[in-house]
């Protein structure tokens, strides 16, 4: 197996990948094999979808998108990237309540993960989710609706459940996004002002890399639902507004992001950070990310610039992002109000083992939950949210 993740990071260990490109064909896989897990885009940043059995990729079945206007749903391809139904959904006068910031990700793997766009109201995208359907281990088709008993425990899966081959999503009629830059904003402002820096925007990303006087850019997405695009103000708080378009935060000089400057689009070109047409992030990287209450965001972000010197050696770039709570039994924001701390570092393994250490430490006393698809050194027993 030379089979590597998206980043390079991780090699799989199971035997063979296997690439059904029908439902029945990957349900005789499924009954025929003793272990198998579904691989999707390979956004993972660990061995979350490795397996000792077989792989079953699940991105050459057919996307096959069908909108249900009525009950304002679509249901998909789980291997088909987001940028595709998107796309579809927009086109036909559709949108998804929001996106993460990559758009090339699977739907099923985001899903089953729980990552996330941003907003203070914004659910993960898993909170999107209203059925999903998946291949029980003698190669039968079960479907999980939202109002069934373990519906809340379904949804963000890990994989357990079987391979999913198709989900339904919620969905709302398309609108019109700004994003604006700004930058200079005062740690001061950040600490004492934190909520009215993530509520200048319906989304909205906060980047630092932890030891700058000031703590980076702050990227406002506006949503217009109205025809008019109301203008953005000059300053946020002491963040200026910025004329000239930002690169990707993660790789300096790249022109890898969507439009900038307050320019009006469909909600698929500005919700995410990075655009469908280009290398997405900076690849070879690795990430990591933690999930704390929101009531105690401020002393969380306060600790970790207390250790800015060991972060800072193996760091690209940090991104602060907010999450509204949800109810599904393993995501990251069962139960509370989050602010997500998300660091993106170079590609130096020891160096990383060596700052997830320190960041896990001075975040202990905050009760972080990791994402489940970035890497990360905590016991898994210390992470079971619905069993509180």
């Amino acid at each position: 197996m030379t089979e590597r993740n998206w980043a390079g990071t991780h090699t799989f260990t199971a035997e063979a990948v296997l690439a059904p490109t029908t439902i029945d064909e990957a349900r005789r896989m499924v009954a025929s094999y003793d272990q198998i897990r579904s691989l999707g885009t390979r956004h993972s940043f660990n061995d979350l979808a490795d397996t000792a059995g077989v792989l079953l990729d699940l991105t050459g079945l057919d996307a096959d998108i069908v909108v249900d206007e009525d009950a304002r749903t679509v249901t998909v391809g789980a291997g088909t990237r987001y940028a595709v139904v998107a796309r579809h959904l927009a086109d036909h006068g559709w949108a998804l309540h929001n996106m993460g910031s990559l758009p090339h990700i699977s739907v099923g793997g985001a899903t089953a993960t729980s990552t996330h766009g941003s907003g203070d109201g914004n659910g993960s995208l898993a909170t999107a989710v209203r059925a999903l359907e998946f291949i029980t281990p003698d190669g039968e088709l079960r479907t999980v609706s939202a109002g069934d008993a373990d519906f809340a425990g379904s949804v963000v899966h890990l994989g357990a459940l079987g391979p999913v081959v198709r989900l339904t999503l919620a969905i709302e009629p398309t609108y019109q996004v700004r994003q604006d830059t700004y930058a200079g904003l005062t740690w001061d402002d950040l600490l004492k002002r934190f909520d009215e820096v993530t509520a200048s925007g319906y989304s909205v990303s906060v980047f630092t890399r932890w030891n700058t006087p000031d703590v980076g850019e702050v990227w406002i997405k506006e949503r217009l639902d109205a025809a008019s695009a109301p203008d953005m103000p000059e300053r946020v708080l002491s963040a200026r507004r910025v004329r000239v378009k930002a690169d990707s935060p993660a790789a300096d000089g790249v022109d890898n992001t969507t439009e900038q400057g307050g320019i009006p689009g469909d909600w698929c070109e500005r919700l995410p950070h990075f655009r469908i047409d280009a290398t997405p992030s900076n690849g070879d990287e690795i990430q990591t990310e933690y999930w704390v209450d929101r009531a105690v965001a401020v002393e969380a972000v306060a600790a970790v610039r207390s250790i800015a010197d060991r972060v800072e050696p193996a760091l690209l770039v940090t991104e602060l992002r907010t999450v509204a709570a949800d109810d599904l039994w393993l995501s990251p924001g069962f139960g509370r109000d989050s602010v997500c701390i998300h660091f993106t570092w170079k590609n130096e393994p020891d160096a990383v083992r060596e700052a997830i250490a320190n960041v896990e430490r001075v975040l202990a006393p905050f009760d972080p939950r990791p994402h489940w698809g970035k890497v990360f050194s905590m016991p898994i027993r210390r992470f079971a949210p619905a069993s509180r």
